[in-house]
C-alpha cells in the first residue's frame, strides 16, 4: 500500500513539475497591454490544478481553473500607462513575461500601402534618415505573418518571436504608415504605443471580413461556398487549366506553344518603346492588365565573356519570366520581390546580348518599376551596364478580352481567409482601435465597396465586442496619368465609397489624394499618411486640439446657371492651395449627366461653380479623377473629393 501511495505521489509531482503553460503568440516579452482596461489573458495548460497569474503593477494574484480541454483565461485590470512590468504565470511550472508596458494598442491592417516598409521593397522618402532616427523603445510592434485559413483559427503566426521595440535595427522592414502614425501619437501624448501589424499586399476587403457578415451580402454567396467546399480545389484546378489554355491561345507571344517573343531571333523592329523603369498604367497602357513583352539589345565588353554576371531588374508587377539570348535565366511571382538573376559564364559567350522579359500583371499597376539604379547588369570587378533606358515592348495578352480568371481556393484573395488567419486570433485581445489602408484591389468594384467596407468595420466591432471602437482609414491616393477631360473613374468612386463610410460612428478618414504619385501605386510619402491618421486619433480619441480634417461640404444651392457650395472649413478658413480665387478640380453637369470642367470661385466659405457649357446645372463633382487636382484646403489639410449627385456609378453592376 505504501508503495502504491508513493507511486501516486510521484506521478502528481512529475505532473506538476512538467506542467507547462502555452500562450498565444500575442503574449510575449516586450508586449504592450491596453491601459485602464479589463484585459483578457488566456492560454492552455496540462495542469488540472489551475493557473495562477500575478501582475507586478498591482501585485494581485489571480487564480483560474483549467478547463477539461486544457484552456484557461483570466481578466486582469490594467492601470494608466506606464511600466515596465512583469506578469508571472504559474501552473506548477513558472513562466514570466518581462518588460511589459501599459499603453495604447492599435491594430494596423490593409493591403500593400499599409504593408509597405521603410526600406526593403518600399524605400520611402528619406528612408535612411528615418531608420537612423527610429529610436523609440516605448513604441512596440507585433508583426503578423501572412497566412490564410478557410476557417477561423485561434492563434496567428508572428515574426521575431513576439513583440519588438522600435529601433534602427528593427524598423526597416516594418510598416511605414503604422510607424509614422505611432510616432506622432507617442510624441504628442507620451503614451507607449503598441502596433499589431497584420496586412497583405494586393488583397481585397472581403478577404478580411468574417463569413457571418459576408453571408448577408449576396454578391459573395458563391465565393463563400468555394472556400468551404471540399471539392472546391479540384473544381478550381480544372477551371484554371481551361483558363490557362485560353490565355496561352490568345497570347500573341506564344502562338505556337513556345514563347517566341522571348527568343533571340524575334524581329522587334516594329515594336514600340517604353522608358524603364515605370508602371505602364500611368499613361502608356492606362488600366491595362495582361501580358507585355520587353526586349533590349546590349553590347558586352569583351573581357566579360565567360564570366558570371548578375542581372538586376528591380521590382516587377506582378510576375515575370526572363530570358538571356533565348535561354531562361529567371522567373519570379509577386509584385514586391526584387529580381536579381545570376547569369552563368556558360551563357556569356557573345558580346551581342538580347534580354527578353515576359511580364504578367493581373490587376492594379503593372510593369518594371522602382529606382533607375536598380536596373543594372553587374559584371566582373563590380562594373555595370545601366539598363534604365528605352526598351522595346509589345502587348501579348489583354485580360479584358478573356473571361475572368478563376479565383484560387488557396490564395489570399478569397472571402474570409485573411480574417480567419490574421484577424480572428486577436479579437479577444483588448485594443484602443484600428487603422486601415486598403481599397486599390477593390477599385474595379467600387460600387460594391459602398456596402462591403461599412460591413467590414461593423464586423470587426462585433467580434471584438468593445463597442464602436475607433476605426480610422486612408482614402486612396492620387495615381495614374491626369485626364484632360472629365471622365468616369473607378478610383474616384472608391474614394467616394470610403467617404460615405464616415456615416458610421467613431470613424475617421485621412485624405491623401494630394500626396500620391502618378507613376507609382505605392507612393513613397508615408510620413504625411501616418501623420494625417494620427491627427484624427489625437482629436477624436485623445481629445487634443489639433486640425484633423480638411473642409467638408455642408450644403449646396442651385442659383440659375450657378451652384453655390457651402463648406465648413473645419479650421479657420477655406484656402485655394494653388493661389488666387479660381479653384481647380471642380466639374459641373446638367440633366444630361455630362460633366464639364468648371470655373470655381472661392468667396469666403462658399465656392461658386459654373460653366458656359451647362446652362441649367444639377450636380457638381470635385476631385473626381484617378489623379485629381486638389486645390480646396483649410490652413493645412485638403477637402475630400466628393459629388453632389446620386447618379449611377460606372462600376455598378
Amino acid at each position: 500500500m505504501k508503495n502504491w501511495i508513493s507511486f501516486i505521489v510521484s506521478l502528481l509531482v512529475y505532473s506538476t513539475m512538467h506542467a507547462e503553460v502555452v500562450l498565444p503568440s500575442i503574449f510575449s516579452n516586450n508586449m504592450i497591454l491596453q491601459q485602464k482596461s479589463k484585459v483578457r489573458i488566456w492560454g492552455t495548460s496540462s495542469h488540472r490544478g489551475g493557473v495562477t497569474i500575478i501582475t507586478s503593477w498591482d501585485k494581485k494574484k489571480h487564480v483560474t481553473p483549467v478547463q477539461s480541454d486544457g484552456n484557461w483565461f483570466v481578466y486582469v485590470a490594467t492601470p494608466s500607462f506606464g511600466g515596465p512590468y512583469d506578469i508571472r504565470i504559474d501552473d506548477g511550472q513558472q513562466l514570466t513575461l518581462k518588460n511589459i508596458l501599459i499603453g495604447e494598442v492599435w491594430l494596423c491592417s490593409g493591403q500593400s500601402n499599409m504593408e509597405m516598409p521603410l526600406a526593403g521593397w518600399g524605400h520611402i522618402d528619406n528612408f535612411k534618415e528615418e531608420i537612423a532616427a527610429a529610436d523609440f523603445p516605448s513604441i512596440r510592434f507585433l508583426q503578423v505573418q501572412q497566412k490564410t485559413s478557410n476557417h477561423p483559427i485561434q492563434d496567428a503566426a508572428v515574426q521575431h518571436g513576439g513583440w519588438v521595440s522600435i529601433s534602427p535595427e528593427t524598423i526597416a522592414g516594418f510598416s511605414a504608415t503604422a510607424y509614422f502614425f505611432a510616432r506622432e501619437l507617442y510624441t504628442k501624448t507620451g503614451i507607449p504605443i503598441g502596433l499589431i501589424h497584420t496586412s497583405w499586399g494586393g488583397t481585397v476587403a472581403e478577404a478580411w471580413t468574417s463569413a457571418e457578415t459576408l453571408k448577408t451580402i449576396p454578391d459573395f454567396t458563391s465565393a463563400l461556398d468555394r472556400v468551404t467546399s471540399a471539392s472546391a480545389q479540384e473544381t478550381y484546378e480544372k477551371e484554371l487549366d481551361l483558363w490557362n489554355q485560353i490565355a496561352d491561345q490568345n497570347d500573341e507571344g506564344r502562338k505556337s506553344g513556345k514563347v517566341e517573343w522571348l527568343s533571340r531571333e524575334t524581329d522587334d523592329s516594329d515594336w514600340s518603346s517604353m522608358q524603364l523603369p515605370t508602371l505602364w498604367d500611368t499613361d502608356i497602357l492606362p488600366s491595362f492588365d495582361g501580358v507585355v513583352y520587353f526586349r533590349k539589345k546590349i553590347q558586352l565588353p569583351a573581357h566579360w565573356l565567360g564570366k558570371k554576371l548578375s542581372l538586376q531588374l528591380g521590382t516587377i508587377d506582378d510576375n515575370d519570366i526572363t530570358y538571356w539570348n533565348g535561354q531562361q535565366v529567371g522567373a519570379t511571382q509577386g509584385y514586391n520581390q526584387n529580381r536579381r538573376y545570376e547569369i552563368p559564364g556558360s551563357l556569356v559567350q557573345s558580346e551581342d546580348v538580347t534580354i527578353a522579359i515576359r511580364v504578367f500583371d493581373g490587376g492594379g499597376g503593372g510593369g518594371i518599376y522602382g529606382e533607375a539604379t536598380q536596373l543594372n547588369l553587374i559584371g566582373p570587378n563590380n562594373e555595370h551596364i545601366a539598363l534604365a533606358s528605352d526598351w522595346k515592348y509589345k502587348v501579348g495578352l489583354d485580360l479584358s478580352k478573356l473571361p475572368p480568371m478563376p479565383s484560387s481556393n488557396e490564395g489570399p484573395n478569397r472571402p474570409t481567409v485573411l480574417y480567419n488567419a490574421m484577424i480572428h486570433p486577436f479579437v479577444q485581445f483588448k485594443i484602443r482601435g484600428a487603422i486601415w489602408y486598403q481599397g486599390e484591389s477593390n477599385a474595379d468594384r467600387a460600387y460594391q465597396y459602398r456596402t462591403l467596407f461599412p460591413a467590414l468595420i461593423q464586423d470587426w466591432r462585433t467580434h471584438w465586442n468593445q463597442g464602436d471602437f475607433p476605426f480610422y482609414y486612408v482614402q486612396l491616393a492620387n495615381f495614374m496619368r491626369k485626364e484632360s477631360q472629365p471622365t468616369a473613374s473607378a478610383w474616384a468612386e472608391l474614394r467616394d465609397a470610403q467617404k460615405d463610410a464616415l456615416q458610421l460612428p467613431n470613424t475617421g478618414m485621412a485624405v491623401i489624394a494630394d500626396v500620391g504619385d502618378a507613376d507609382d501605386i505605392h507612393p513613397k510619402n508615408k510620413q504625411d499618411v501616418g501623420k494625417r491618421l494620427a491627427r484624427i486619433a489625437l482629436k477624436n480619441t485623445y481629445k487634443q486640439k489639433v486640425l484633423f480634417s480638411g473642409p467638408r461640404l455642408r450644403a449646396y444651392t442651385v442659383k440659375g446657371s450657378e451652384i453655390h457650395l457651402k463648406f465648413d472649413p473645419m479650421g479657420k478658413r477655406l484656402v485655394n492651395q494653388t493661389g488666387g480665387t479660381v479653384l481647380k478640380g471642380f466639374t459641373i453637369a446638367g440633366d444630361d449627366q455630362l460633366f464639364y470642367a468648371a470655373e470655381a470661385i472661392l468667396q469666403g466659405n462658399t465656392v461658386i461653380v459654373k460653366s458656359p457649357h451647362v446652362a441649367k446645372p444639377l450636380a457638381v463633382r470635385y476631385g473626381w479623377a484617378n489623379n485629381p487636382d486638389l486645390s480646396l484646403y483649410n490652413e493645412e489639410l485638403p477637402a475630400s473629393p466628393f459629388k453632389t449627385d446620386n447618379w449611377k456609378d460606372s462600376t455598378a453592376r
